[in-house]
């Protein structure tokens, strides 16, 4: 009798495989030889699955965002305004193990997207959608009153993306400089002076 195979699940565990292979080695040790060994599978599985290390790579990136904005979406369920903002923003610093892994996947592809189109359009789109949703929450938040800043609500939406993805790089690169906290902290002090 033939073995029954889950095609998806097993796709999700190449996908698993290669986000572990790329934050514990980095993008360039992320080979389909690494990511199959790392799985359990042989290359050929891989190959089954996805046509070149680059859509293994894209698929993983992709699987990331869409963990973060669904854990998101349930933070964030019944709050608006600042009280979002902060939800949202704090989700994106890497404040515990599963940000960190996230954040360090997320890091990894930023040089590589710099070569690559494909991968650039989706860092593209993504940060984008993250822009969007922060500039609707300081809208929300000025309509509420909640805001006492009249700064461009543009402008403020870059700064508190800049400041999140330079934090959160601060803290990989210079552990022993800033702690968790120090982010929770630095991060909360610049939205309570909106």
């Amino acid at each position: 009798m033939p073995k029954i195979v889950d095609h998806e699940q097993r796709r999700r565990e190449v996908l698993s495989a290669a986000r572990r292979v790329i934050v514990r080695d980095g993008i360039d040790a992320a080979t389909t030889r690494a990511i199959a060994k790392e799985a359990g599978y042989s290359n050929g599985v891989l190959a089954h699955y996805f046509t070149d290390k680059d859509e293994i790579l894209l698929s993983a990136l992709r699987q990331s965002h869409q963990r973060i904005r669904e854990r998101l979406a349930r933070k964030v369920e019944g709050v608006s305004g600042l009280a979002a903002l902060r939800e949202l923003l704090l989700d994106n610093l890497p404040l515990d193990a599963e940000r960190t892994q996230e954040t360090r996947l997320e890091v990894s592809f930023w040089s590589r997207s710099l070569a690559s189109e494909l991968l650039a359009d989706v860092q593209r789109a993504e940060a984008a959608e993250l822009r969007t949703a922060v500039r609707a929450l300081l809208a929300q938040a000025r309509l509420a009153g909640e805001l006492t800043t009249e700064a461009n609500l543009d402008d403020v939406a870059e700064q508190l993306l800049a400041l999140v993805d330079g934090l959160s790089l601060h803290l990989l690169l210079y552990p022993e400089r800033l702690r968790r906290v120090d982010l929770e902290r630095l991060l909360l002090q610049f939205v309570d002076q909106l």
